[in-house]
């Protein structure tokens, strides 16, 4: 399984390197950077709608973007021909990688909780890593010419677009193996999905679809800073590791997603 997902990045990566070579021989021109920042992962881990749940489980994201950028064309050193969507449009492709601590917070384990089970999740703990690898097509409200022409200039945008992910989670507790009555919280024993518990910890491979809203900043002539807030919606409940039985345990019916804020660098190929 390890090796299909794996195969299945690298089929998509070179996909995207074909692309981008028939782009180039088009004569769009091309812009890379580099983005990082912290990550908010909205999991099966803490309380529903709990700020200590949203503020705790947090990590950290970094990425290599490239755009292809329609409104300029290399081969002569010129502006495309003027167009709406050429002035408007940029197409970004991106590989990222992203890592979240899990534990619960809230209600259920606050401290003059002492029963068995708030032991049990405060000894639960996890982590998720992910890999990204996707496109966006993001839209520029003002014109790109007059950005790219004028330093100093803000150029907001927003995008949407879809990624195909490899996750590798890990769940444990501190009291021990998971999998026992001495050990783990009762909801997480229940077979889900076929499997024999309500956790994971295992790869697997997952699309989501990807929006984000954000700005550039004109730094100099050929390169831009960004600020990007960015959502993901995973078509899976196991990218954090856990997943409660849905049907026996209904306030778990969402699944994973996360909030990213990045700041990037991005450079203007000629």
């Amino acid at each position: 399984m390890l090796r299909n997902n794996w195969l299945t990045l690298f089929s998509l990566f070179l996909l995207l390197g074909i692309s981008n070579k028939m782009n180039a021989q088009l004569g769009f021109s091309h812009e890379i950077g580099a983005i990082a920042g912290p990550v908010a992962f909205q999991s099966d881990y803490g309380e529903r709608h709990d700020l200590s749940t949203n503020a705790g489980n947090t990590g950290i994201g970094v990425g290599i973007i490239h755009y292809i950028n329609f409104s300029y064309t290399a081969e002569c050193d010129c502006y495309s021909p003027e167009t709406y969507f050429n002035d408007h449009f940029k197409l970004r492709s991106e590989l990222s990688y992203n890592k979240t601590e899990f534990e619960h917070f809230g209600e259920w384990v606050r401290p003059e909780r002492t029963s068995l089970q708030a032991d049990q999740l405060r000894a639960m703990k996890g982590n998720s890593a992910v890999t990204n690898l996707g496109m966006q097509l993001e839209y520029f409200p003002l014109s790109i010419r007059d950005f790219s022409a004028t330093i100093g200039s803000l150029g907001p945008f927003v995008s949407l677009g879809a990624q195909f992910s490899y996750y590798n989670t890990e769940a444990y507790s501190t009291m021990g193996p998971l999998g026992t009555p001495l050990t783990t919280y009762p909801k997480y024993l229940t077979p889900t999905d076929n499997r024999q518990y309500g956790f994971s910890t295992e790869g697997g491979s997952v699309w989501s679809v990807v929006s984000s809203v954000g700005t550039r900043y004109k730094l100099t002539p050929l390169s831009d800073l960004m600020v990007d807030l960015r959502f993901q919606y995973y078509f899976s409940d196991w990218v954090d590791g856990l997943k409660p039985n849905p049907d026996l345990y209904k306030e778990n019916k969402a699944n994973d997603w996360l909030v990213w804020f990045n700041v990037g660098y991005i450079y203007y190929l000629q």
